[in-house]
């Protein structure tokens, strides 16, 4: 039984790298662009829409990360790309990127598993409508480089986070930060933050916008 357990992990770990993603092989000269080192996991995710994806040099997309551009397959989506993912970028596992409009990851950009990052959402405008039939709304998102989104990490349509930027695990995320802020909690606030003269702190409480 030991030979064959370690036959089929073998042969696993020959199919998880014949079946990887790279720019050297077919499954990669549907993408826009893939970078030189790049490297999408076997077994994929959802992967639709590569003509509007973007992936920098030496990214590696983890196993069973979606990665798609608008509704579905076969929709023409325009001349310009969608989803920009930077180079040196390390994608968790079972994390899902679903891009309509506009999704720009800047470089060394890393994130734990099951992250997911969106710009469109569902609106809820007329009460006697489903919400899932409802016409959806897109708003850009873009994710500074050199962040870290910890595990489970929510990134809704609208958020720009700056350089070098901490998402906590689980956070919910929707707004503007600036560069070095540490973000956390649903929804996500500002916990900690840089400053040259002050270093990492805590941002100062207003009080009058404080409920006891």
């Amino acid at each position: 039984m030991s030979l064959v357990g370690a036959l089929i992990h073998r042969a696993y770990g020959l199919v998880r790298k014949a079946g990887a993603i790279s720019p050297a092989n077919p499954a990669g000269y549907s993408f826009r662009r893939l970078g030189d080192g790049v490297s999408i996991a076997f077994p994929p995710g959802a992967i639709f829409g590569e003509r509007w994806i973007e992936i920098g040099d030496h990214t590696l997309i983890g196993e069973r990360v979606s990665l798609s551009c608008g509704m579905g397959p076969g929709v023409d989506l325009g001349p310009d790309s969608i989803l920009r993912i930077g180079g040196s970028c390390s994608i968790g596992r079972g994390s899902h990127i679903v891009a309509h409009q506009s999704i720009d990851i800047g470089d060394h950009v890393f994130t734990g598993p099951y992250v997911y990052i969106t710009d469109q959402n569902h609106v809820y405008d007329d009460p006697d409508m489903p919400i899932g039939r409802q016409w959806p709304r897109n708003s850009p998102v873009s994710i500074g480089s050199g962040s870290w989104l910890g595990t489970g990490a929510i990134i809704l349509p609208g958020t720009r986070l700056g350089r070098q930027c901490v998402v906590a695990g689980g956070a919910v995320v929707r707004g503007e930060f600036p560069d070095h802020s540490v973000v956390a909690g649903v929804p996500a606030k500002l916990v900690r933050s840089y400053d040259p003269d002050k270093g990492w702190h805590t941002p100062e409480v207003d009080l009058d916008r404080t409920s006891f």
